[in-house]
């Protein structure tokens, strides 16, 4: 049995590691999301400046406002590029612990599964050994009676 303490332990043990990788997978899909929702912001603002932009095209414009139109236009564009870089390395940051997560479920089932075959061999070996002590139990009756039932030599029966 201290066996089985032992193995329980060596569960418990991958049980914590894989709720570790299932809490880490949780914090990295709250990043994404909170990326995903930057990205949407400013592809908004993009779509924004865009139709401020194409209803003033229609009149004369200042080229010092044209100027600063494209610098802002640039601006965002970068940030929407480096905001599709950081969903990239979010998507790989996921994806990795993903793998950490399924190596974690696969140990922590593996061990479940040794443990309960380890739990049933246990089971049986006792089950075998109480039937060994009933059955050298119930020969021994048997043998005191079969001896107290016996003819002595040289007598009659009893």
């Amino acid at each position: 049995m201290n066996a089985l303490k032992t193995l329980d332990k060596v569960v418990e043990l991958a049980e914590q590691r894989r709720d570790a990788a299932l809490a880490a997978m949780a914090q990295l899909e709250r990043e994404m999301q909170v990326a995903q929702d930057q990205m949407n912001q400013l592809e908004s603002y993009a779509r924004e400046a865009q139709q401020r932009w194409a209803a003033r095209s229609g009149g004369t414009i200042d080229p010092a406002v044209l100027g600063h139109q494209r610098q802002f236009i640039q601006k965002i564009d970068h940030a929407i590029g480096f905001q599709r870089s950081v969903l990239a390395s979010r998507q790989d940051q996921i994806d990795r612990q993903l793998a950490v997560v399924q190596s974690a479920e696969r140990d922590l089932a593996g061990l479940r599964r040794y443990t309960d075959r380890k739990r049933q061999h246990l089971l049986t070996q006792a089950q075998r050994q109480e039937q060994k002590q009933t059955d050298e139990m119930a020969m021994g009756i048997y043998l005191r009676q079969r001896r107290a039932n016996s003819v002595p030599p040289g007598g009659l029966p009893t």
